[in-house]
């Protein structure tokens, strides 16, 4: 792709790239639709020139569902190895994405590792950084050094970066007309809040949105465009701070298209069930069918310890309405930092999630799966249960701490099973629940 940009200047000039042939096979259509969705911005393929060891993804609403995992050190955390303990985990459980939120210790170091170890698409907020790599007040940043961390992250080979730029002086002037019962719960949503109201400046990735788009297409950088005004309980979902950035950000990303650039959007948040299906048709129709990227929705309040469910009821109607990336939630979400175990529950719920979605919008080969397993089923073949069950070890796990008397049944229904006598019925055999082996 030497002569062209970025993934979407290639697919424009009818090229088709390495990075999106291989994303061709993996979801099953030809490699000429998929450059069509790329031309349009309707799916992207986040893949920047010095991510070296990258498996690619395609992300769009017509292609399989992905998900993302948010990882990385803090004040409270310091433990680079165990992050990437985490890293490695996430991958292969069949994470499709890594978003490195480190706040503190050496966010380079760590970031560098990823880049060069992991195969992942990789993303990050450099508002997070900046705070660690300057060292100094918020307020005392300047305009050009958010711009530079920004430039240091895509020159590390960063794939994907989430700016809140939709958030500009004007939304926020919203934000305040329009009191909200949790306020702004974006962590670099409220930091560049708080940065415009000590500096009383614009913010930097907006005023200089084209300085920004400059570095994306120098090292084909796709941009998620962040959601400041993302709703943090469901009493705030779809006011007017939402819905004022979002037109923001559907401004935003035709003029990213315009540069070749290529765009997600990134959507709530905390949202009621009634709620979900017309704010992803909203979204679609505001941000001209960009490729959206949703934190759950979470569907209620009042689950903590178990906001992976949350999450995952609401991202499943989420995708299957048009989203098109979920980023995982843990059910340690609201109440610290995630462990491994916590990785783990967020990505099986996340997966679940996206291949409900999937099947719901009749993705090609979705159903294949779910089709074996129930063949497996029926003939009570459970060695190959185990090895389609999305969690495996769990599966295998559950069956061997409750053993049965009779090896083709399991201690729930024993040789009441249904399955069982209606094999032994079909095939002309008896059917006696009270014979003894």
């Amino acid at each position: 792709m030497t002569k062209y940009c970025t993934q979407m200047a290639a697919a424009r000039a009818g090229v088709i790239t390495p990075e999106l042939e291989r994303c061709a096979e993996y979801e099953g259509i030809t490699a000429e639709e998929l450059r069509r969705q790329v031309a349009e911005g309707q799916a992207v393929i986040p893949a920047n020139k010095n991510h070296k060891c990258l498996r690619p993804y395609a992300i769009g609403r017509t292609l399989k569902t992905k998900i993302n995992v948010n990882l990385g050190t803090s004040r409270d955390c310091l433990d680079m190895e165990q992050e990437l303990a985490k890293v490695q985990s996430a991958v292969d459980m069949g994470a499709e994405a890594i978003m490195d939120l480190s706040s503190f210790g050496d966010t380079r170091v760590f970031r560098r590792r990823l880049v060069a170890e992991c195969s992942a698409v990789l993303g990050t907020v450099p508002i997070y950084d900046a705070l660690v790599y300057y060292n100094k007040p918020l307020a005392e940043i300047t305009a050009q050094e958010w711009l530079d961390v920004f430039s240091m992250h895509a020159q590390d080979g960063v794939d994907f970066m989430t700016i809140h730029c939709g958030m500009n002086r004007e939304t926020a002037e919203r934000f305040r007309a329009n009191p909200r019962l949790m306020n702004i719960v974006s962590r670099g949503g409220s930091l560049m809040f708080a940065w415009m109201t000590a500096t009383g400046k614009e913010n930097p990735f907006f005023e200089y949105f084209d300085e920004v788009l400059q570095i994306c297409r120098k090292y084909d950088v796709t941009l998620s465009l962040g959601d400041a005004c993302r709703p943090g309980c469901v009493a705030d979902a779809g006011d007017a701070a939402q819905i004022e950035e979002l037109v923001v950000l559907g401004e935003l990303t035709r003029r990213a298209w315009a540069q070749d650039v290529q765009v997600m959007i990134e959507g709530p948040g905390h949202m009621q069930l009634d709620q979900i299906a017309a704010n992803m048709q909203i979204q679609q129709t505001i941000c001209h069918g960009a490729p959206f990227y949703v934190l759950g929705p979470l569907v209620t309040d009042v689950a903590p310890g178990y906001d992976h469910i949350t999450a995952a009821i609401g991202g499943a109607l989420a995708a299957a309405n048009g989203a098109a990336f979920l980023c995982y939630v843990t059910p340690a979400e609201h109440l610290r930092l995630p462990d491994l175990a916590d990785v783990k529950e967020g990505i099986i719920a996340s997966r679940i999630a996206a291949h409900a979605a999937d099947l719901a919008k009749g993705i090609p080969g979705a159903r294949d799966w779910d089709d074996a397993m129930s063949r497996a089923r029926q003939k009570l073949d459970w060695e190959k249960q185990f090895s389609l069950a999305i969690d495996p070890e769990k599966a295998r796990r559950y069956r061997a701490e409750s053993t049965p008397a009779c090896e083709d049944t399991c201690t729930m229904c024993g040789k009441m099973c249904a399955v069982r006598n209606m094999n032994k019925a079909l095939a002309g055999e008896t059917v006696d629940v009270m014979e003894k082996d």
